[in-house]
């Protein structure tokens, strides 16, 4: 058992050594399960009572030896591999993670492109708007609740002489008025979509958010003309399997005007939903009231056909022309997608990163 040689033999054929696959194999040579250290350590049995002591000192010196230097011998390889590595310019560099669309900006897109199927031009106008435009040409009087600080944000700014307050736009249905005048001519199809600001914060509303707006003005333009719009729009948008229902309302600028609403996606109209999480056994589980529609609908927006009153301040005559227009919320048509179970808008602002990557 020639301990000595072995380690100068171990230290001759590390200095040899260049690259991993070599220092490996040289380790197996010592330290494997058939090494030589596992050998000298089987030749202890032979040794001895007095042998046994000295020779196993020098044995376990030696593997701590060995084991030390094909450590370091190892870092120094890889180290002079990666100073030597060649680089290729060519290569595609590391990728890194990338962002996507917001689920609202997917939406608007979706929008747009289905209303531009059936003849209907975007839009796009101010996010601060003057009271005349939000107001005073829709037919709202100066006493209208739309108009009070508690629904409306007004900006500190110098009234106009004509066009009246400063305000952060409340809906899209000055687009209208804005439209009517640039245009003074039917036939007028129009998609406007934009923010819009209201100081409300619960499950379904924000304090900012987005509206799309449309309006059709021609000769001969009846309800049956908006009912079919909108049954268009909700099977493309959503699916043919949705229902829809029309409610008479009351809106300033429109007459007759309705409310539209949507069966909800997230309990299927039936008004109740399982509870997220739920002690009882599967089958047996209390199921509580639908916190986003309470009733099995889900109000999407409002719609009419346009008053008489607003189509005269834009300058067309309405014994002539009529026209219709409706106004949506674009987070909330979004959240009754169908499959999509969202059941609170406030968390599409959020900024939580583990919800939007789901988009």
């Amino acid at each position: 058992m020639d301990i000595n040689n072995t380690s100068e033999s171990f230290k001759l054929a590390l200095n040899k050594i260049d690259n991993l696959e070599s220092l490996e194999n040289l380790r197996v040579k010592y330290l494997g399960r058939k090494g030589l250290i596992n050998s000298f350590i089987e030749n202890l049995k032979k040794a001895s009572v007095a042998e046994k002591k000295e020779l196993g000192n020098k044995i376990n010196n030696l593997k701590k030896e060995i084991e030390s230097s094909i450590e370091s011998k190892k870092a120094e390889v890889l180290q002079e591999n990666e100073d030597n590595e060649a680089i290729d310019a060519t290569l595609p560099g590391d990728e890194y993670p990338k962002g996507s669309l917001h689920p609202t900006t997917t939406s608007v897109n979706e929008l747009i492109k289905i209303f531009q199927k059936i003849g209907f031009t975007p839009a796009s106008y101010p996010e601060v708007e003057w009271e005349y435009f939000a107001f005073d040409a829709l037919n709202m009087p100066k006493d209208h609740p739309a108009r009070d600080d508690f629904e409306t944000f007004f900006l500190d700014s110098k009234p106009h002489e004509k066009f009246g307050k400063m305000i952060l736009t409340p809906h899209t249905s000055s687009g209208q008025i804005r439209e009517m005048h640039r245009l003074k001519n039917p036939p007028i199809r129009m998609i406007n979509i934009a923010k819009c600001y209201r100081p409300n914060w619960d499950t379904v509303h924000t304090p900012m958010f987005h509206q799309f707006e449309g309006m059709c003005v021609d000769e001969d333009i009846s309800i049956v003309n908006l009912k079919g719009t909108i049954d268009y729009f909700v099977a493309e948008f959503f699916s043919e399997k949705r229902k829809t229902r029309l409610r008479p309302f009351h809106f300033q600028f429109t007459e007759p005007s309705f409310e539209i609403d949507i069966s909800c996606g997230v309990c299927d109209g039936s008004r109740k939903v399982a509870p997220l999480r739920s002690g009882s056994s599967e089958g047996q589980e209390k199921l509580e009231s639908c916190k986003v529609c309470k009733s099995g609908w889900l109000e999407l927006g409002g719609a009419g056909m346009i008053h008489p009153n607003v189509l005269k301040e834009s300058g067309i005559d309405p014994d002539k022309f009529s026209g219709w227009a409706f106004g949506f919320g674009v987070e909330r048509v979004y959240m009754m997608k169908e499959g999509l179970n969202l059941d609170d808008i406030r968390i599409l602002y959020s900024g939580q990163t583990e919800f939007l990557n789901q988009f």
